[in-house]
């Protein structure tokens, strides 16, 4: 229970940084054409599949448990 919690919440963390980092006013992010955007979107794709193996994981646990 406690890794289908963690998968959700990390998946919640995920989208809302990834939602704080989209262009707004006409204006894009300043990460963007640094150094640092492959990074960033690797960060981003990483807690998106981090999230869906927990949840995963956490939901197995529970359907083989009982």
């Amino acid at each position: 229970m406690l890794l289908l919690i963690a998968g959700l919440a990390t998946f919640a963390v995920t989208g809302a940084i990834f939602w704080s980092l989209l262009p707004r006013g006409g204006r894009v992010h300043r990460f963007v054409n640094t150094e640092w955007e492959p990074y960033v979107s690797v960060a981003i794709c990483s807690g998106v599949a981090l999230a869906f193996t927990m949840t995963l994981s956490g939901a197995l646990n529970l359907v083989g448990t009982q």
